[in-house]
């Protein structure tokens, strides 16, 4: 009996999916004959993989990266400043805390932003490297912070792009949860295209991939509630790009 209602149960589920497939059948040649033309029974060839060669070899000169950049990232409500070096970024962030009354940051755990002294610039504001205490609740820190501070890896001036890479010593949650986010851009590390960014890692392989890849493009943005645009719902409201050097 059993083995009599297994196959019955097969036999309906075949008989489901042949009915079903012919639907799909006759729904497809209609939608041909009304296009007046043969159905397309093979998929279509497909000879170029990736970007094309002079997509590939597209980029533009220091200067226009910089300004390209500055324009895009602006035109989404983001801040940009151009520096000439780390101490010009220790004194601008510390400028920047006093002229927001910031109480509370949190930094990464990056050498370059270890090496400048933030916390000695700015004593009266209380600073917390991620992940250098495991006792702590990082996200929380990270969420009471007035200002958030990190080294980016990348930045795409096509598209006004910073990329950051998590790790232990990079968490997601100081570009994501505090009030303000000051992120250092390196301008060496300002590519043209987004594609000079991908492609080492496609390249690297699954293995040496980081935790996370995340891209940010000025502040948070959201319009998911009646198309009414919020900004700082999803994120930090306010977002300063330092190009340096």
């Amino acid at each position: 009996m059993a083995e009599t209602g297994m196959g019955s149960h097969r036999d309906w589920l075949a008989q489901l999916e042949s009915e079903s497939r012919a639907k799909q059948q006759a729904f497809m040649d209609g939608i041909a004959t009304k296009l007046g033309r043969p159905r397309v029974t093979s998929a279509p060839a497909h000879p170029f993989r990736g970007a094309p060669d002079f997509w590939n070899g597209f980029e533009w000169p220091l200067e226009e990266r910089i300004e390209r950049f500055t324009d895009n990232f602006k035109s989404v409500g983001g801040h940009v400043e151009r520096l000439a070096d780390m101490e010009a970024v220790k004194r601008f962030i510390a400028a920047k805390a006093v002229e927001l009354k910031a109480r509370y940051a949190v930094r990464q755990n990056q050498p370059e932003l270890a090496a400048i002294g933030l916390e000695e610039a700015m004593p009266e504001v209380r600073f917390a490297v991620w992940n250098t205490d495991r006792e702590e609740h990082w996200m929380a820190r990270a969420a009471e912070a007035d200002i958030g501070v990190m080294l980016v890896d990348h930045a795409a001036a096509y598209t006004g792009s910073l990329a950051v890479l998590s790790s232990k010593d990079t968490g997601r949650s100081v570009s994501l949860l505090p009030t303000v986010l000051i992120a250092v851009v390196p301008i060496e590390r300002l590519h043209t295209r987004l594609g000079e960014i991908l492609v080492p890692f496609d390249e690297a392989g699954r293995e040496a991939l980081p935790a996370g890849i995340h891209f940010i493009s000025g502040p948070s943005r959201s319009a998911d509630i009646e198309n009414d645009l919020t900004i700082g719902v999803h994120g930090p409201g306010i977002v300063y790009a330092l190009l340096v050097g």
